[in-house]
């Protein structure tokens, strides 16, 4: 993994590379962002980039350290992730013994925690003690999509550095030239994801998932035209993808939102479900409140379901409560 290889994050990864170029590099950061904005590719490619023989401001991937960190396999990194969710404080006391050692072959050692905020509150603490004196050659890396669940004092010892959506123009470059998409698939994913590569790449890769969003969005055409049976015949569906539920509500969601700015603006370059303007507009008589009635009924049942709330009962209600509105 190399910094040229990221899709976005421009600004973060010149201020890394000035950051290495002039030898400020913290003993602590904090990568800080959304699931799948790409925070875990860059730690890794700064880890890269440190440990790399040339000292540059890319790894050279010539050189032992290169080869040995590409195959996995470079004693002075460590890689902690979650299990099953948690990252158990053994595995913080164990790290923790091994920081005091000496780097095997580099300058340095570079431990990187994946979902640093998945870990218990009595490893937090035994880390802490690390970060208030760590040794001159560690530098620890910590990934989060939810800071709120790091304790404030780990938060205050750390260079914070936060990641945010990349821009669709660059996902949309991705989809279509890499991954064989047509602008509309790609700018429909780039949308739908809110600006995640990794989101992206996951949706553009899937069998499944434009096959779901045509049979959803069928259903939800059938049941504004006023066919009640509908709701009631497509419920396995739905049963069958509870998993996804988020994923299933957003879909409903943009599509009330691309009727509304196609009614009310007409401008499709701001519309996501571009190859479905026939669609769109066949429902474009629904006035404007009762579209606003229909999103808000949609953001309430997905935090119904979050609350645990029956799924089958909160999918039914919506779905009744579209027609009625």
């Amino acid at each position: 993994m190399d910094f040229s290889k990221i899709i976005g994050h421009q600004r973060i990864i010149e201020n890394l590379r000035n950051s290495i170029e002039k030898g400020y590099i913290s003993h602590c950061y904090l990568f800080e962002g959304e699931e799948s904005l790409g925070k875990k590719k860059v730690a890794l490619a700064l880890a890269k980039t440190l440990l790399c023989k040339e000292q540059d401001l890319e790894p050279c991937n010539r050189c032992n350290s290169c080869l040995k960190f590409d195959n996995w396999n470079h004693p002075d990194l460590k890689l902690i992730e979650p299990e099953k969710g948690i990252i158990k404080k053994k595995v913080i006391d164990d790290l923790i013994k091994h920081i005091n050692i000496a780097p095997y072959e580099s300058k340095r050692r570079i431990i990187i925690i994946d979902d640093s905020h998945e870990m218990r509150m009595e490893g937090q603490n035994a880390l802490l003690k690390t970060l208030e004196e760590p040794p001159s050659y560690i530098n620890i890396i910590l990934i989060t999509s939810n800071s709120n669940n790091l304790i404030p004092t780990i938060l205050s010892r750390c260079q914070i550095i936060k990641f945010y959506p990349v821009e669709n123009e660059k996902i949309v470059k991705l989809l279509s030239t890499k991954y064989d998409k047509t602008i509309e698939e790609a700018n429909f994913i780039a949308n739908f994801t809110k600006g995640s590569v990794g989101k992206s790449i996951t949706l553009c890769q899937s069998e499944d998932f434009f096959k779901k969003r045509n049979e959803i969005i069928d259903i939800i055409h059938s049941i504004i035209k006023g066919d009640k049976a509908r709701i009631f015949n497509s419920i396995d569906f739905f049963i069958k993808n509870k998993e996804d539920y988020e994923e299933i509500l957003d879909i409903i969601l943009y599509w009330f939102r691309d009727i509304m700015i196609y009614k009310q603006v007409g401008d499709s370059s701001l519309i996501i479900n571009r190859d479905k303007i026939p669609l769109l507009s066949d429902v474009s008589y629904l006035n404007i409140e009762r579209i606003n009635d229909i999103i808000d009924n949609i953001v309430d049942t997905k935090q119904n379901i979050d609350r645990n709330v029956n799924y089958q009962l909160a999918i039914e209600t919506m779905f009744l409560e579209m027609q009625e509105v």
